[in-house]
């Protein structure tokens, strides 16, 4: 089995911000303790905070948009079990070609700052840990109440054969 911790949209834009980061990176240290591997799904912005998530589990990490780190692929492909796996910052607008053409049984992306695991229409999954820094909360459902935007990451188990499972993880604010 390997346990992943997903992570993104961080946007540190400097280590000067160390009391914001050094209270995400507590609770990253609680929360990912026992991960195989963090994916990192691009704002990192500055690489001082991969360095940092690298010393609590070897790290994965593609660029956002906001990344200063020039060596960071947009895309990045690998499996685990018998789960091909896509990683990229933006979901890709037509989704159905985008996984026929690569393959995927699981896209993760970034960029909403929105927390989201979702089957699709075409066998899928699609992984989005949404933002630990600047949440954004999702849209309003007609009969429930104002969603709240909550600082979140996601963990994700799979061996040979099974998805055993996938959370969403609120930090605290």
């Amino acid at each position: 089995m390997v346990k992943y911790g997903i992570i993104s949209d961080t946007h540190f834009k400097s280590n000067s911000d160390s009391e914001g980061s050094d209270f995400v990176l507590k609770q990253l240290k609680k929360i990912f303790r026992d991960v195989d591997e963090i994916i990192h799904v691009g704002d990192i912005c500055q690489g001082f905070f991969l360095n940092e998530l690298n010393k609590i589990a070897p790290t994965k990490a593609i660029a956002g948009e906001c990344d200063l780190i020039k060596s960071l692929p947009k895309y990045l492909e690998f499996y685990s079990g018998k789960y091909k796996i896509g990683v990229i910052h933006e979901k890709p607008i037509n989704l159905e070609n985008f996984f026929i053409e690569n393959k995927l049984h699981i896209l993760i992306f970034g960029h909403t700052h929105q927390p989201l695991i979702e089957g699709t229409p075409f066998n899928t999954l699609l992984i989005n840990p949404g933002s630990p820094t600047l949440p954004i909360a999702p849209s309003q459902k007609r009969g429930f109440n104002k969603p709240i935007a909550r600082p979140s990451v996601i963990t994700m188990n799979i061996n040979k054969n099974d998805i055993l499972s996938t959370y969403i993880i609120n930090l605290k604010i």
